[in-house]
């Protein structure tokens, strides 16, 4: 064993984790809103990419602009050291 690849399967194992929450975040988001809830239906613009105009309409489930959200903001409470909230209303802009 070389000492690399103990950093590696933790890396690949937290990779598991960010993806499991960001999945539960998903189907949590479902249950309160029918569009993303960063979509401005006026002016069908997206607020998580600053002002871009979002290309699927508002619905989220595979957009990669809050999927990358959701990534960052999984890092952010890892790298605090707070555990990541269980429901998608506790996650904060």
């Amino acid at each position: 064993m070389s000492i690399g690849e103990p950093a590696s399967k933790s890396d690949s194992a937290q990779q598991s984790e960010m993806s499991k929450w960001v999945q539960r975040m998903l189907k949590s988001a479902k249950q309160y809103h029918k569009l993303c809830p960063y979509f401005d239906k006026k002016t069908k613009q997206c607020f998580l990419s600053l002002g871009g105009k979002c290309d699927r309409e508002g619905k989220f489930d595979t957009c990669p602009v809050f999927m990358k959200f959701l990534e960052n903001k999984y890092n952010e409470y890892v790298s605090k050291g707070k555990i990541p909230p269980s429901d998608f209303l506790d996650v904060a802009l």
